[in-house]
């Protein structure tokens, strides 16, 4: 597994890995608006965390773009799964970019409201829905950044990258920032 941490952000780290595996208080999922599972991390969550996950989700009766709720996490590691949608890439003139960084703030926002210490965001929208990942990568770690800022509420933050490109566009984010 590979790792980095965030330059003048030790809470901050990036990893090469199967967010499905991480113990963290919560993990993160890319999720579409019903969030009755998927493909990618949507569907590989809902998989690892077996079919109570799908049934507490369907009491949840979806998610607008940019929005998070939390479920338990049932098989998983991790105790928490907090679901976000992110935004289809529609070439960055439909507000993509602001939606993106809402994803990531209203995820650590949930996390904070239930004193959870850590969470695991995989790299959200840069999948089926298309934003590119470089450009998500910067967005992802600013507004990470930003969040933690002003708080000292969450003491750490991983980015779980599944594939090279991601990691490397995570990696050219951090440095750059």
């Amino acid at each position: 597994m590979k790792e980095m941490n965030l330059k003048g952000d030790s809470r901050i780290e990036i990893i090469q890995g199967d967010i499905t595996r991480v113990s963290a208080d919560a993990i993160v999922n890319a999720a579409n608006n019903s969030l009755l599972g998927g493909g990618g991390v949507d569907g590989a969550i809902h998989r690892a965390a077996g079919p109570q996950l799908l049934a507490a989700c369907r009491l949840l009766h979806g998610c607008p773009t940019g929005e998070a709720r939390i479920t338990p996490g049932f098989a998983l590691p991790a105790r928490f799964v907090i679901h976000t949608v992110g935004p289809v890439w529609q070439g960055g003139r439909h507000q993509e970019d602001e939606l993106l960084a809402s994803c990531y703030r209203r995820s650590l926002e949930l996390a904070e409201q239930n004193s959870l210490h850590s969470i695991a965001f995989p790299s959200i929208s840069t999948g089926a829905y298309g934003f590119p990942p470089e450009r998500a990568a910067g967005l992802a770690l600013a507004e990470i950044r930003r969040y933690l800022a002003g708080t000292a509420a969450i003491g750490q933050v991983l980015v779980v990258c599944f594939d090279q490109r991601t990691w490397q566009a995570y990696q050219d984010a951090a440095r750059a920032i």
